[in-house]
């Protein structure tokens, strides 16, 4: 018996990427492997985050075991140095039960942290509530400056809205590590040497009607509630699940600070642009397939194996 292989179905949202992962899932347990699917989606893994992630229902999962959603709360971190282990942990499970696992989802540093041998540098409790207390004295745009003289390939690779990021190449950095700038290792090794790498593509202009039109009906079927149910629950508590795309949107809707156009536009135009750096992401990676969706799981199986 072939060893377990681990599928990684990537590309840029609203792709179809679930749709293919359950396909192929469908595929492989015809042929009596028994695959599973784990979650590569930051905000997926968030209890309560449904509608404004996409998340694929229970009822809609075709009773094949899905892993890695619904695992956090939403005033709980979900960073990718957490995520790794659990998520490979998650994959080795799959291995030892027999089947192909496959990773879904767009998340690229979260792929990355489990496609790639991926080391995180350490943690500093002190070090960042320090530097998160200069954030409130200075502004991003200080931490920023820091980050530029001391690191100017990691401060031209992190995204400069992303406080986060920015705290944790500081942080790194003033523990006398290298940072990893929140970007692929340039010679990137597979973790998992029986992997292939699968990117759906959508036509451009294609995508972006498709994008404006799932935030259009995440409003509808309930975006706005969910967010005020998850407000209660300690949503604005949360490091990484409030500054998602759209729920922070939605949060500024039931403030006042927005109106609903405006909420559902900046949405809109925050989706394309995270459209565009995931597919800027993932086609630097050196094993990746691009396939035009809705790309066909009996086709992927008769195609491209993976090597021994």
């Amino acid at each position: 018996m072939s060893e377990p292989r681990l599928w990684a179905i990537v590309g840029a949202t609203g792709t179809g990427k679930s749709d293919l992962a359950l396909d192929l899932a469908e595929a492989l347990r015809a042929r009596g492997n028994p695959a599973e699917v784990v979650n590569a989606d930051a905000m997926q893994l968030y209890r309560g985050m449904d509608i404004g992630t996409a998340k694929l229902p229970l009822t809609e999962r075709r009773g094949i075991p899905h892993h890695l959603f619904d695992v956090r709360e939403v005033d709980e971190e979900a960073a990718v140095a957490w995520y790794q282990p659990v998520a490979r942990e998650a994959i080795c499970a799959i291995h030892r039960r027999g089947g192909d696992a496959i990773l879904v989802g767009g998340s690229g540093l979260y792929v990355s942290s489990v496609v790639y041998e991926f080391h995180f540098p350490p943690r500093d409790a002190a070090i960042r509530d320090r530097l998160e207390r200069e954030l409130e004295s200075e502004g991003l745009e200080g931490l920023l400056e820091r980050l530029r003289a001391q690191d100017p390939a990691a401060a031209a690779k992190v995204d400069p809205r992303n406080s986060r990021r920015v705290i944790r190449a500081l942080e790194v950095l003033e523990q006398g590590s290298s940072t990893h700038g929140a970007a692929l290792p340039e010679r990137p090794v597979l973790w998992h040497p029986q992997t292939r790498v699968v990117g759906l593509h959508v036509e451009r202009s294609d995508l972006v009607a498709r994008l404006d039109a799932r935030v259009e009906r995440m409003w509808e079927a309930g975006l706005v509630a969910e967010v005020a149910d998850l407000r209660a629950r300690g949503l604005e508590r949360g490091i990484t699940a409030p500054r998602a795309i759209g729920y922070a949107q939605a949060l500024g809707q039931l403030d006042g600070a927005l109106t609903e156009a405006d909420a559902i536009a900046q949405t809109q135009a925050l989706t394309r642009r995270y459209a565009r750096r995931q597919v800027s992401w993932f086609k630097r990676y050196p094993e990746l397939e691009w396939r035009s969706a809705p790309a066909d799981a009996e086709a992927l199986l008769r195609t491209g194996a993976v090597s021994d």
